[in-house]
């Protein structure tokens, strides 16, 4: 392909990060197995970091952000793929240390794409994106540790974000108690819609805990971290889980060893950036088996074109955006 077409790219100019959109073509993309012709990227809080500058997230510059993307398979390199697949592929490094995804074609290792699950579209995986991805992490970690929808209701810290509303979503699905923690009253009613039962205000538990407090949880999804991890771990019941994705309130953790040895909790990272193939394939399964096109609807908040990315950018860091923002490639 000897075209060119257009990305975002990013460039350093005197420690300042700018952004333009650019004419490539692809051999300027650093050299990569799979060729993909982009259909949709989507705006992350981390992406909004990086375009804006605001955030040290960017390895190397010049660089195309976006550390999620869905499209077409033009060339597919050493992968098991085939010329026409549709495919996800979400972190690994893109749009970090790797050109990524907001632009019209990507190049990626042929290792990191996954062919879209029966159901799933490119538009609906962007929907879903990183943050639907690791929702199903989280609650695959649960269902993992035989946890049981009779064991007790399950809590989830930052229910109004992305993560956190899909967890809400898929808990809910698989017949467990959902308890949204959330620091926005607003957003009471789309909770209950989603599937919530309860929803705890944020002061509940963004405070110091006790070593241990009355045991509530039979597992937890926390997106938050710091205070309102260490008042999670201090409520979960015993051999429960807590999932813990997030840092949103911060990456402080002021806790004890009392509930891990004397109640058996376990305290279970998740990470998205590097999942096995395996596992990816799973979480992406269960989206597709258990997310809902109304779920869809109302998980999406905008779609834009990329000349519209650098100002939704600061509508998302300021926190006036509560759902998913899809971009359109294609647009």
């Amino acid at each position: 392909m000897s075209e060119t077409f257009k990305g975002l790219v990013l460039r350093q100019e005197e420690g300042k990060t700018t952004s333009a959109i650019e004419e490539l073509t692809l051999d300027a993309i650093p050299a990569k197995d799979v060729v993909v012709k982009v259909h949709y990227s989507t705006l992350n809080y981390k992406d909004a970091l990086a375009i804006t500058g605001k955030g040290k997230v960017i390895r190397e510059f010049p660089i195309v952000p976006g550390i999620d993307l869905a499209g077409e398979v033009i060339d597919p390199g050493s992968s098991d793929l085939s010329a026409g697949d549709l495919v996800v592929s979400t972190g690994w490094g893109m749009g970090e240390q790797h050109w990524g995804g907001l632009a019209q074609y990507a190049k990626i290792n042929a290792d990191w794409p996954l062919s879209l699950p029966e159901g799933i579209d490119t538009r609906t995986s962007m929907v879903l994106g990183t943050g639907g991805f690791t929702a199903a992490l989280c609650v695959i970690a649960i269902v993992d540790r035989d946890i049981k929808p009779d064991d007790g209701p399950v809590l989830v810290t930052g229910a109004g974000g992305g993560v956190g509303g899909v967890a809400v979503m898929l808990l809910s699905a698989l017949g467990y108690e959902v308890h949204a923690l959330s620091g926005r009253e607003g957003l009471n009613d789309y909770l209950k819609q989603i599937g919530a039962s309860e929803i705890i205000a944020r002061e509940e538990l963004s405070r110091e805990s006790k070593p241990l407090e009355r045991e509530t949880w039979a597992a937890v999804v926390d997106t938050v971290g710091a205070e309102v991890l260490a008042t999670a771990i201090a409520q979960t019941k015993s051999e429960g889980v807590v999932s813990a994705c997030g840092n949103a309130g911060g990456i402080g953790l002021k806790s004890t060893v009392f509930p891990f040895i004397l109640r058996g909790v376990t305290l279970r990272g998740i990470n998205s950036v590097t999942a096995p193939r395996e596992l990816r394939e799973r979480a992406w399964a269960m989206l597709s088996e258990h997310i809902t096109e109304e779920q869809l609807s109302l998980l999406t908040d905008r779609e834009i074109s990329l000349n519209e990315v650098a100002e939704t950018c600061e509508e998302l860091l300021e926190g006036k955006i509560r759902g998913r923002v899809i971009v359109n490639l294609e647009a």
